[in-house]
């Protein structure tokens, strides 16, 4: 695809009028890249991409299938084996991924435009947070990747052991689509930098932006067949890319429930290596001895009606001591007002749509649970513009909630909290504990001593103190328990694409 946007020209830019003649003008293309080449699928069948604004046909995108898998990884197989990328020096690699990022900033306005019409975000976060956080991350491993060097064991003077780290191969790479662009980045980047080929299978509910990737990515200087992408559903698709003998390595970002999947593919074919960046049920809890009520409540109104309410790390939980919980409610609620649903392509809008038809659903049946179980809703819980064709749920907030309810045990994927109150520290550490769930934590205290210990005692992948979701390329991202294994970000990525080789040297 050729460059489909103008420069942007300041306050004349108007998203709604450059989405209509992206679609109207069938700019958008949905077949997959294989070996540096726009392709159809083998069967050359597609299925229709919808977006969520308001329910048109955006384009119809390729239907990968076993076959068109086949090709994908044959074509990254055959670049890693011949070295084209591989073999090149780091720093060699570092200047074409250096490449990558920039060309990401420079198509900003049509990656953003993309990601929003995909997948329903408001177009100023895909601006200001899911291009550049991309380009960010494939800029920060090309910088690391030279930086990172081999180790020589200590063995004794009769002997050179070295331990150097190589690429694993063939890295399938499987994303939701949440964060389209980002959860790509996070893998692409590491596995890239470290010299191996990918395969990515983007969500079928948003895999226009990962396609765009793979073409700015050859434009950069990456050579063919290093990185395809191939769409399609992910009982096809994703399968056949999980069950590949030839794929050396999967990363994967969804549900638990796929998530148990993936690790059942590796042992039904290769034993590849599978990292799961799964679901989360993320509590905040609010202690009596804060200072800072007013900032916390619309910390956690702002962190679970973030993108719809449609993340991993959504803090759904609010858990407030007894003491404090009415007004604090109260504080949370009257957030809610900023947080109503507006047209995704409106500069001014800061909650969008949900991805399609069956989340909707999906978050309109917990809410109907939150209600049958006894849960007080006291803000919201409504569809919101149906009249658009799109697909929008009101900030929601059910208070009286019981850590054993349906809404306070599983993920909604959805902008709903659930408020539940305690009455010392010991049962704070529980209710967040008792969680099938171990992604993120949130802790609110005045007292660095109860911030510190109930931190160490919470069972979580990280904890933010008086804080959430701050945030750095440099910090690990993952979780425990059913929320997954291993590291996205951060240099603890490498592990996941590197092998560590031993080179022992006899010295007589």
């Amino acid at each position: 695809m050729s460059d489909i946007l103008p420069p942007p020209t300041g306050q004349a830019l108007i998203w709604r009028d450059r989405a209509n003649a992206l679609i109207a003008e069938g700019l958008v293309d949905g077949r997959a890249l294989v070996e540096g080449q726009r392709v159809k699928a083998v069967a050359e069948e597609t299925f229709e991409c919808r977006s969520p604004i308001d329910g048109r046909v955006l384009t119809a995108v390729a239907r990968g299938r076993q076959a068109d898998i086949d090709l994908a990884v044959g074509s990254a197989r055959r670049a890693f084996d011949d070295g084209r990328w591989r073999a090149q020096p780091p720093a060699a690699r570092k200047r074409v991924l250096q490449r990558f990022a920039e060309l990401l900033i420079q198509h900003k306005d049509e990656l953003a435009l993309l990601e929003t019409l995909d997948m329903g975000k408001p177009i100023q976060h895909a601006l200001a947070v899911d291009v550049p956080a991309a380009a960010r991350c494939i800029a920060w491993y090309a910088e690391a990747i030279d930086k990172v060097y081999g180790e020589i064991a200590p063995t004794g003077d009769n002997a050179l052991a070295l331990i150097q780290r190589e690429p694993v191969g063939v890295v399938g790479a499987i994303v939701p689509w949440n964060y389209p662009m980002i959860m790509a980045a996070w893998k692409i980047g590491p596995a890239l930098a470290t010299g191996n080929s990918v395969v990515l299978k983007p969500s079928e509910k948003s895999p226009l932006s990962a396609l765009r990737l793979a073409e700015l990515a050859l434009k950069a200087g990456l050579p063919e067949g290093v990185f395809n992408v191939v769409p399609g559903f992910g009982s096809e698709a994703g399968e056949a890319l999980a069950l590949h003998l030839d794929v050396d390595a999967l990363g994967f970002t969804g549900s638990t429930r796929v998530g148990r999947k993936m690790l059942e593919y590796a042992g039904r074919s290769n034993l590849k290596r599978v990292f799961n960046e799964l679901g989360g049920k993320s509590a905040f809890v609010v202690f009596d001895d804060s200072d800072a009520l007013e900032r916390a409540a619309q910390t956690v109104a702002g962190s679970i009606f973030f993108n719809q309410g449609e993340s991993c790390n959504a803090p759904s939980r609010l858990l407030v001591h007894d003491s404090i919980a009415d007004e604090f409610v109260k504080q949370v609620v009257a957030q809610t007002p900023a947080y109503q649903p507006g047209d995704p392509l409106d500069p001014s809008t800061v909650m969008g749509a949900l991805v399609d038809d069956g989340q909707l659903r999906t978050v309109l049946g917990y809410i109907e649970a939150g209600h049958k179980e006894g849960a007080q809703c006291v803000a919201g819980g409504t569809q919101a513009r149906a009249e658009t064709g799109g697909f929008y749920v009101t900030p929601t907030v059910f208070d009286g909630v019981r850590n054993d309810m349906l809404i306070a045990r599983e993920e909604i994927f959805g902008p709903v909290l659930s408020v539940i109150r305690f009455k010392d520290e010991a049962e704070a550490v529980a209710l967040t504990n008792q969680s099938s769930y171990g992604l993120q934590a949130s802790v609110w205290s005045s007292h660095i001593d109860r911030a510190h210990r109930v931190a160490r005692a919470l069972r979580a992948g990280t904890v933010h103190v008086n804080q959430y979701d701050e945030d750095d390329i440099t910090v690990p991202f993952g979780g425990v328990k059913q929320s997954g294994n291993g590291r996205d970000k951060s240099l603890h990525a490498l592990d996941k694409y590197t092998e560590l080789k031993t080179t022992w040297i006899r010295i007589d």
